[in-house]
């Protein structure tokens, strides 16, 4: 019996399996590379106004949005823009003027003057199509109202 060089062969392996860790981590990554867009627009803060004609325009990869807060401040994809900024920002984003569509989200309590800046920026650029977000009218508040 030669137990020297069978005893090698039954050895416990004490190191760590990093490959699934590596996968875990990988997948993690993508997921949070893929959500990040969508959450650093939601952070901004924005109490659109009610309408009771709104309605629904199919977001798609060509829309451009910019937020209006209620102090003034303009926002694109998370970023505040001045309004001197603001024409070669969205010069950068839309390649299409005829096609291509801008959309306004103005807090209603932003002073008329900022949205109306950020539209006229929009049609000195020659931009055709415009729209301002607003949010559904409930139906049970449009019955208090008079």
């Amino acid at each position: 019996m030669n137990t020297g060089s069978g005893g090698d062969k039954y050895r416990l392996i004490s190191e760590i399996n990093m490959i699934p860790f590596i996968d875990v981590s990988l997948v993690l990554l993508i997921i949070f590379m893929v959500m990040t867009p969508f959450l650093m627009k939601s952070q901004i803060p924005l109490n659109l106004p009610e309408s009771q004609s709104s309605q629904k325009i199919s977001q798609d990869d060509k829309t451009v949005d910019v937020q209006v807060q209620a102090d003034g401040a303009i926002f694109m994809d998370g970023k505040r823009v001045a309004v001197g900024d603001l024409e070669k920002v969205l010069g950068g984003k839309i390649h299409d003027m005829k096609n291509q569509a801008v959309m306004i989200e103005a807090d209603k309590k932003a002073a008329f003057e900022h949205v109306v800046a950020v539209m006229g920026v929009v049609k000195k650029m020659g931009v055709t199509k415009m729209g301002v977000g607003v949010t559904e009218e409930k139906a049970s508040a449009s019955h208090g109202k008079k």
